[in-house]
C-alpha cells in the first residue's frame, strides 16, 4: 500500500502548459504516473502533446474531473493566483491538491486552508513550496525524482525537499512505501502529524522517517504525537544545527528565535518520545539500517 497517492490516482496538472508544468509533467509520466489531463482557462479545448501522450487542457479542475474522473490536482501555478487556483479546487471536491509553487504569500495559505477547513476538509492540501508526493512504483505528484529510489517499507515525510532526495537516494536499496514533501512555509496543509498518522495505519510501512528543520513547533508537536500514537520506529533529522540565531534559514518557517525552534531543542523532543535522531543525513540513514535489522 501507500499513502495519500497510489497507482489508483488520476493526476491533472493546473499549470500543464507553461515550462515547470510541462516539465515536470513530462517526469510524471516517465515515472508511470496517471497524468489524464491539465487546467489553463485560457487554453482549456486545447491538447497539449507530451512524451507521446496528448493531454486535454481543461477550463477548471470542475471540468477535468467530471471529463477524467480526476482525484489528485499538482499546481504548478505563479504566487499570486495560488490562493485562487487551491479554492477552485477546493470548491471542485478534488481529493488532493499538491501546491509546489514556492513564494506563496501567507496571508494568502491562510486564507486558503481556512476555505479548505470551511468546505469539510474533503480535500488535502500539500504545500505549497513543497517538493511534492511520490510512492515509488506506482505514482509521483511534484517533482520529487522518481529515479533515485524504489518501492520498499521506509515511510519518509520531510519538510525539506533535498533532504527528502538525499535519504531517498541513500536508503535506495531499502525502499519507499511513499515519500511526503510537507514544505517549509509558516502555514502548510499536511503536517508531520498528518503523515505520521497515515503510516502508522498502512501496513506496508514498517518504518517511518521524520525529517525537521529549525523555526516553529512542527516537530515538538509531532514528537508527543509519537509518544502516544505511534507503535512503530521512527528515526528524525532536525537540519540546522549550525544555523546564527535569528537569521532566515532557507524556507520562510526556518528562523530560530531565542532558544525556541533550535535544532537542539527539536532532538531533545525528539529522543524524549523514544526517536532516535541523525546529526547527519547520513548518520540518520545508518540508524534506519541499525533499527530494521
Amino acid at each position: 500500500m501507500a499513502i495519500f497517492l497510489d497507482e489508483t490516482s488520476r493526476i491533472v496538472v493546473s499549470g500543464i502548459t507553461g515550462s515547470e508544468g510541462t516539465k515536470h509533467t513530462r517526469r510524471m509520466l516517465a515515472a508511470g504516473t496517471n497524468v489524464v489531463g491539465g487546467v489553463n482557462p485560457r487554453k482549456a479545448g486545447q491538447h497539449v502533446e507530451i512524451s507521446g501522450r496528448s493531454l486535454p487542457v481543461f477550463s477548471s479542475v470542475a471540468e477535468s474531473i467530471a471529463s477524467t474522473g480526476a482525484d489528485v490536482c499538482v499546481l504548478f501555478v505563479p504566487p499570486p493566483f495560488v490562493e485562487d487556483a487551491v479554492v477552485e479546487a477546493v470548491d471542485a471536491g478534488i481529493g488532493l491538491a499538491v501546491v509546489i509553487t514556492e513564494g506563496v504569500p501567507v496571508h494568502d495559505t491562510a486564507r486558503l486552508w481556512a476555505h479548505a477547513v470551511a468546505a469539510g476538509g474533503r480535500t488535502r492540501i500539500i504545500g505549497p513550496n513543497c517538493p511534492g508526493i511520490i510512492s515509488p512504483g506506482k505514482s509521483n505528484a511534484g517533482i520529487i525524482p522518481a529515479d533515485i529510489t524504489g518501492p520498499g517499507r521506509i515511510g519518509l515525510v520531510s519538510k525539506s525537499g533535498t533532504l527528502t532526495y538525499q535519504l531517498m537516494h541513500e536508503l535506495r536499496d531499502i525502499g519507499f512505501s511513499t515519500c511526503v514533501g510537507i514544505g517549509g512555509d509558516p502555514i502548510i496543509g499536511t503536517t508531520h502529524i498528518d503523515a505520521v498518522e497515515a503510516f502508522e495505519k498502512d501496513p506496508d510501512t514498517d518504518l517511518i522517517v521524520l525529517i525537521g528543520e529549525i523555526g516553529g513547533d512542527a516537530e515538538e508537536r509531532a514528537a508527543e504525537f509519537v509518544r502516544t500514537h505511534v507503535s512503530k520506529p521512527v528515526v528524525g533529522y532536525v537540519a540546522g544545527f549550525t544555523a546564527p540565531e535569528g537569521r532566515t534559514m532557507g524556507h520562510a518557517g526556518a528562523i530560530v528565535s531565542g532558544s525556541a525552534g533550535t535544532a537542539s531543542a527539536k532532538k531533545e523532543a525528539l529522543e524524549a518520545a523514544g526517536i532516535r535522531v541523525g546529526r547527519t543525513p547520513s548518520e540518520t540513514a545508518a540508524l534506519v539500517r541499525e533499527v530494521l535489522t
